[in-house]
């Protein structure tokens, strides 16, 4: 039986903001090196940003070495007001129409064989931007044919007409973030629904069976196993082929603290609970995030590829 929003919420007054000792097998590699500089310098010189900086996210270090970068479209300023995430809030600039362009040659200069594109939330808009999505997908395959893609797109408030846009350009992942269980949603992400994220991964479903859908869950904020389990279950109800399952860090003292660690037993239970419900990839770990090890998971899963390319 799905799971639905309760509600019982969470009193932000009585989270225990005591910050939590982090466990030994929590190592977070600082980002260095000569490819790392070159991405860098890459990003600035076409006015590009990247989630991997704005989010801070603990595998920059490695992906920037290795050369794989997430790229976040329509500015650096998000509407919303996620507890967990430290991309600036406010009114965003408006769209820039050449953006995708620019991200294609970057997508072209760095070679990739899979290039993941997300975004900040733009709710000043209707369609939520999704216009952008469509174009960069289509530019990046005119300009670096074989290039697998990913979209991590915002939920366009559950619009189905701007998921269409999106999906009419197939991409080879379509993914949207869950991030936590229904009772949390209001004090994780106050202006974020459930049902929004159960209509967008159906509806993207519903539309190409062949394109992969993908969600992620972040553990540590006060949930509970169980109610890990009950939103896995949903997002294979919803169609859900790939799932995604990692810590919670503090970005800082201002964000939601750490309710707890989970172990490493904990997230192998969990990935092989996945597994059995029927997910046809599971990457669960303490630094675990969305487009982490995407490229392995769209040449072993993916159709759309293969029809477009014949790999």
């Amino acid at each position: 039986m799905p799971f639905t929003p309760t509600r019982d919420r969470i009193d932000p007054e009585k989270i225990n903001t005591t910050p939590l000792r982090r466990p030994d097998w929590i190592k977070v590699r600082a980002p260095s090196g000569e490819t790392y500089e070159w991405l860098q310098s890459l990003m600035r010189s076409k006015a590009l940003h990247t989630v991997c900086e704005e989010a801070m996210c603990p595998n920059m270090g490695e992906c920037w070495g290795s050369g794989t970068a997430t790229f976040l479209m329509m500015g650096d300023v998000c509407t919303r007001t996620c507890g967990f995430c430290d991309i600036k809030r406010g009114t965003p600039s408006p769209l820039d129409w050449l953006e995708p362009e620019r991200i294609a040659q970057a997508v072209k200069a760095m070679n990739l064989k899979h290039a993941v594109i997300t975004s900040v939330n733009r709710d000043d808009r209707k369609d939520g931007g999704a216009p952008i999505f469509g174009m960069v997908i289509r530019r990046i395959r005119e300009l670096h044919p074989g290039c697998s893609i990913e979209v991590l797109i915002p939920d366009f408030k559950g619009s189905l007409e701007a998921l269409k846009i999106v999906m009419e350009a197939r991409p080879e992942i379509l993914n949207h973030n869950v991030e936590t269980v229904p009772r949390l949603f209001k004090v994780v992400q106050p202006q974020d629904h459930y049902e929004w994220a159960a209509a967008t991964l159906s509806s993207a479903k519903k539309l190409d069976p062949d394109v992969l859908t993908k969600s992620g869950i972040m553990v540590g904020l006060g949930e509970t196993l169980a109610e890990v389990k009950e939103v896995m279950r949903d997002q294979r109800s919803w169609g859900v082929d790939i799932l995604t399952v990692g810590q919670y860090l503090q970005p800082s003292k201002k964000h939601l603290p750490i309710a707890r660690y989970y172990t490493l037993d904990e997230f192998a239970e969990i990935k092989e609970f996945g597994m059995n419900i029927g997910f046809r990839w599971v990457e669960s770990g303490p630094l675990v995030r969305s487009s982490y090890h995407a490229a392995d998971q769209v040449r072993t899963l993916s159709a759309v590829h293969k029809q477009l390319y014949g790999e």
